[in-house]
């Protein structure tokens, strides 16, 4: 898929767990995970912000294009 998350890259930049950031989103930790390695397909738009408004991010900061990337 040509969209990556960087998830990962944004809770070490702020140095949050995927405990405390399930937490503070109301998601299951194991939605969280799945989301964290890329193994989903979407992403409501409400847990999106949700999970911006926690790590006090922007959406482009989460999830990037990469042209040409196929799965």
């Amino acid at each position: 898929m040509a969209i990556v998350l960087r998830l990962d890259r944004v809770m070490a930049d702020r140095k949050m767990s995927l405990n405390e950031l399930s937490e503070k989103v109301g998601v299951a930790n194991v939605n969280l995970s799945k989301l964290k390695c890329g193994r989903v397909s979407a992403i409501r738009f409400s847990t999106l912000e949700a999970i911006c408004e926690a790590l006090e991010c922007q959406p482009g900061d989460i999830l990037e294009y990469e042209p040409g990337k196929k799965d």
